[in-house]
């Protein structure tokens, strides 16, 4: 018996002749109007039902179903909000994509630090789950992308009062399960046949009783009950083992599938026909599936099985689906080739809408975070495209998903699948060697290709497992290929990587109020006047806690303010300002003194220069996105006194003439000389007028949000800036630099750091001037000249180098006869790139070439074997290298390799065919 059995007893189930039931299949704990029912209605447990024979009164399309669904609420009361973006990490920084609802509240509304934006609310909100890519197109119901229709209600318990932001009990479990019912009611739908299981819901950190909503075979919603909250001490023992107490709020989340309502009302053989009909229809013509009546009738008996195909409850896929056949009465064989197409299919369309979720909401792909995951997708996404024989470019079946969903930026968007293509076939090329490496290594060993190289060469190089499987085949070695493949690379990449923080607290730290910021009344002040309310003593210094301040703490990227604090006693020098918890701490030279009153002086010039380049890197990041696109937001910002720099997401390399017009924009609008506003708007009221641009530097805490406008660029930001633009005086792009693959870095300066930078460059270019002894307009012609002259001199540098070592081969060097092949060990103090040039023109006249060096003052070696010569270079030089205190190996053909001991060079080389004569042996 559940610890939470008694959470499930309603009054609504009571009163509507509910009865508890135990599936006499799973175990599972269900509630139902049908006394006479046995199961709970969950596949495997039971069939898809509906599948020819629509649950509802209606046929629904999901515009149609969605709306259907808010008009509900809205006539109960409920107030209808937008919903969220699919990047989650546009308002928290704990997760990467939106996978429910709840996601657009938490952790600042379910915590109760913020008010809801109402309160009880509908959603309809888009959500990716990649956890659920490799059960696409196989089970029949799940879509990686897809819209969580919900509603929500925050409460918290009457005893706490008002200390959060919210009060009461707006509604909860009866009602929540009789607006499930009257909604299906309103649907057309047999109540008779719904089944409620009991499920309880655990994940970070909270939990509650939640409850199942099984239709015809198919889960339709859950219903969770937010309530507890981690406690070792805590009554209820869960599911994860930890155990569980009531917390003071208690929230309403539930998650009502749109994809399989509209399902449901359609009854069509799989989710997919329903929600992409005309898109599938686009598929199968460009790809030539077309089935007999014989086979159609044998997909639609297989659908409503598909259920069991599950990779998370099945065995493995072949047994599933072996397991279906066997039911069917079905050749296992025929049903997979019959399947598999359409399988590929359903994911081709499943994943184009959750590219077009992901790139229309402002993701660009990379080697991290959601850029990594979108490339992901992509990849495999091109990949079954090319299985199926689809041969539509991608970004046009993107678009089409695009087009549907509404997006305003789909020429960015087909720019970036382009872009990504073009990628992933040069990534390709260069990993493909890597495969064939990878392959002969465990040929050799007679081991499978394991999971975690599988993983690793998708990670480095984009390989899809199937690729390898192919190369594989071809050396007679096996791979371990998992069912869930994606699903475990998405896990490496599906948190955001947190940083670690060592923040240092005083129990006399907590004591203290937190400190006036006089900074936000006047950031053009520099002087004030203090008490010093508390004074601890560190390593370095002390930290001073004063009862206001004008000194701005590092935050935000922005360093903090440097300056004195005097008093009658003497001056102490301000070095660094850190806020803990709304304490700041102020460290000083010396200790000024506890209860003293001080006199502030912020370092003028410092704290100018960081304004002026806080407001700069707005206008730059604003430049950029007029330049660029609306796709590029802030991935990074450090501000500096002589240089700042601004780290953009975009998916190319910006051109010279893309950083020349960004440069233009942004000097454009200094010259403009606009003002900088300044307010403090409520949260809610701010994003639903601005939108989720409005963190572009981090999430600010609290109900009021101060937000800084710059024409039309409106942040969230906690920094000090200038009044006007005009106080900026002049911004200067000194470089840019990819920091990785999708993210580019634009270095500038403000100011006069701007002037001075300019400078600078110009005394580089005259000094380079001086040395070529021409005019500095003349540079770059010369420059061009030398450089063209160098590359020639060093081609016939390589030239000579490449006859010296054919003269080398031809001349009568000693041989030595190795099992009938002539070799030619011999010691050439050279280069190692002449040593290559000279054994490989010695293998190519059928020679053993064995060359050392000892240049340098280390040993190197370098072995080339001709083809057919029964003698492994890599295990040659690993022996020979070995002898002088190193390593080296390669491929049969040819290795090379060294030590640091190059008096025993020699020496290794009189052995050196001893060595030859054992590996040909061998």
């Amino acid at each position: 018996m559940s610890s939470l059995e008694s959470e499930y007893r309603l009054d609504y189930f009571e009163e509507n002749d509910f009865e508890r039931k135990e599936c006499v299949s799973c175990g599972a704990h269900f509630w139902t109007r049908d006394h006479d029912r046995e199961t709970c209605g969950e596949p495997p447990c039971d069939e898809y039902s509906f599948i020819g024979d629509p649950g509802f009164a209606e046929s629904h399309t999901m515009e149609e179903m969605r709306e259907e669904f808010l008009s509900f609420f809205e006539e109960n009361d409920h107030t209808r909000i937008d919903p969220y973006p699919v990047a989650a990490n546009r308002w928290r920084d704990d997760v990467l994509l939106t996978q429910a609802s709840i996601y657009d509240f938490q952790p600042l509304v379910t915590s109760g630090e913020t008010p809801p934006p109402a309160n009880p609310l509908c959603i309809s909100q888009p959500c990716i789950r990649m956890q659920d890519i490799d059960n696409v197109g196989k089970t029949g119901r799940h879509t990686m992308a897809f819209e969580m229709m919900a509603h929500h209600a925050f409460n918290a318990r009457e005893e706490v009062g008002d200390e959060y932001a919210y009060e009461g009990e707006v509604y909860w479990k009866d009602e929540t399960v009789q607006y499930c019912d009257e909604f299906f009611e309103s649907l057309g739908a047999n109540v008779e046949e719904i089944t409620y299981i009991e499920d309880p819901w655990v994940g970070g950190g909270n939990a509650g009783p939640a409850i199942e909503v099984i239709y015809k075979g198919a889960e339709l919603a859950t219903l969770v009950f937010m309530s507890m909250e981690q406690d070792p001490d805590g009554e209820y023992e869960l599911k994860d083992g930890n155990r569980y107490s009531p917390m003071d709020t208690y929230i309403v989340d539930t998650g009502y599938g749109l994809e399989r309502w509209t399902w449901m009302s359609q009854g069509t053989p799989t989710v997919y026909e329903a929600v992409y009909p005309d898109m599938i229809a686009f598929l199968k013509e460009n790809a030539g599936v077309d089935h007999t009546d014989e086979e159609e009738e044998l997909v639609h008996r297989a659908a409503k099985l598909a259920g069991a195909m599950d990779i998370d409850e099945a065995e493995d896929m072949q047994t599933a689906r072996s397991d279906i056949a066997g039911r069917l009465d079905a050749d296992p064989e025929e049903l997979t080739a019959l399947m598999r197409p359409l399988e590929d299919i359903y994911a081709i369309a499943d994943h184009c809408r959750t590219l077009a979720y992901m790139f229309g909401d402002g993701i660009v792909p990379s080697n991290v975070g959601t850029g990594y995951l979108s490339r992901m997708v992509l990849r495999r996404t091109k990949r079954l495209v090319d299985n199926v024989g689809v041969d539509a470019p991608l970004d046009e079946l993107v678009d089409m998903q695009a087009k549907r969903l509404g997006y305003e930026n789909r020429d960015t968007i087909r720019d970036i699948v382009r872009t990504e293509e073009r990628k992933y076939r040069e990534t390709l090329e260069r990993g493909g060697r890597r495969v064939r490496q990878l392959a002969e290594e465990f040929a050799e060993k007679g081991e499978p290709i394991p999971t975690k190289e599988l993983i690793e060469l998708y990670d480095s190089h984009g390989i899809q497992p199937d690729m390898v499987q192919e190369i594989a085949d071809e050396r007679d070695v096996d791979v371990e290929i998992p069912d869930d493949f994606y699903s475990l690379v998405a896990a490496r990449h599906d948190t955001p990587q947190q940083a670690e923080t060592t923040t240092e607290r005083d129990e006399r730290l907590s004591d203290l109020p937190e400190t006036e910021r006089l900074y936000y009344d006047d950031q053009e002040r520099t002087e004030f006047e203090a008490v010093v309310l508390d004074v601890f003593e560190r390593e370095e210094g002390y930290d001073v806690v004063l009862d206001q301040t004008m000194f701005y703490p590092e935050g935000g990227g922005q360093p903090a303010d440097h300056g004195h604090l005097s008093s009658e006693d003497g001056s102490v020098e301000v070095t660094d300002v850190q806020r803990r918890d709304g304490v700041i701490l102020h460290r000083t030279t010396d200790d000024p003194g506890k209860g003293e009153f001080v006199r502030g002086q912020v370092d003028i010039e410092r704290r100018r220069s960081l304004m002026q380049h806080h407001t700069a890197t707005h206008i730059v990041g604003y430049a950029a996105r007029e330049v660029v696109g609306d796709h590029v937001r802030q991935a990074g910002a450090q501000k500096g006194v002589e240089r700042s720099r601004f780290d953009v997401t975009h998916y190319e390399r910006l051109t010279r003439e893309q950083v020349e017009e960004i440069e233009r924009v942004a000097n454009r609008l200094v010259r403009d000389n606009i003002p900088v506003k300044q307010e403090w708007p409520d949260r809610n009221d701010a994003q639903e007028k601005y939108g989720f641009d409005l963190y572009q530097g981090g999430i600010p805490p609290g109900e009021q949000i101060r937000l800084i406008q710059v024409a039309d660029d409106i942040q969230a930001c906690g920094g000090t800036h200038v009044r006007r633009t005009g106080d900026i005086g002049a911004i200067k792009i000194l470089t840019t630099e990819p920091v990785q693959d999708g993210v580019e870095r634009i270095v500038f300066a403000a100011g006069d750091a701007a002037i001075r930078a300019t400078q600078e460059t110009e005394n580089h270019l005259r000094d380079a001037a001086e040395v070529l002894d021409v005019n500095p307009e003349d540079v770059p012609d010369t420059a061009e000249r030398f450089f063209t002259e160098w590359k020639e001199r060093g081609k016939q540098i390589d030239r000579l180098k490449q006859e010296l070592a054919e003269a080398r081969a031809a001349a009568d060097a000693e041989e030595i006869d190795i099992g009938g092949t002539p070799a030619v060990v011999q010691r050439l103090d050279t280069d190692t790139d002449e040593l290559r040039a000279t054994a490989t023109a010695l293998s190519e006249d059928g020679k053993v070439a064995v060359l050392g060096s000892g240049a340098g003052g280390s040993a190197q070696f370098v072995v080339s074997v001709p083809d057919g010569v029964g003698i492994n270079a890599g295990e040659v030089v690993g022996e020979l290298a070995g002898m002088v205190g190193g390593g080296g190996g390669g491929p049969a053909d040819f290795a090379q390799g060294g030590g640091p001991n190059a008096d025993d060079l020699d020496e290794a080389l009189d052995e050196a065919p001893g060595v030859l004569r054992n590996v040909l042996n061998a």
